[in-house]
């Protein structure tokens, strides 16, 4: 991947992953095709931050319907990212 930015594409925003905002740990929606050092690096340059692990979980599509058209959501691949001690992201 050429760029930080293409890799990163969302932080998580939810009850859960509020919660375990507290605990230095925050979620992002990151690029399916991206591995655990790409995204600790792209984490590490973009918020200026030490990453301490960086765990990953694949969301396969679920399917939906319309009427009488059936299609899939897209896959999604979640970071779920401990930062070190002192390290913290402001996400508004």
């Amino acid at each position: 991947m050429s760029n930080y930015r293409d890799i990163i594409k969302a932080p998580i925003i939810t009850e859960k992953s509020s919660g375990l905002a507290a605990n230095n740990v925050i979620t992002f929606s990151v690029d399916t095709r991206a591995n655990k050092t790409q995204i600790k690096q792209a984490i590490e340059k973009i918020f200026n931050v030490k990453v301490e692990s960086v765990n990953t979980v694949n969301v396969k599509p679920k399917k939906k319907r319309v009427g009488r058209y059936v299609g899939k959501t897209n896959k999604v691949k979640k970071a779920i990212v401990k930062l070190k001690e002192g390290s913290s992201i402001e996400l508004n």
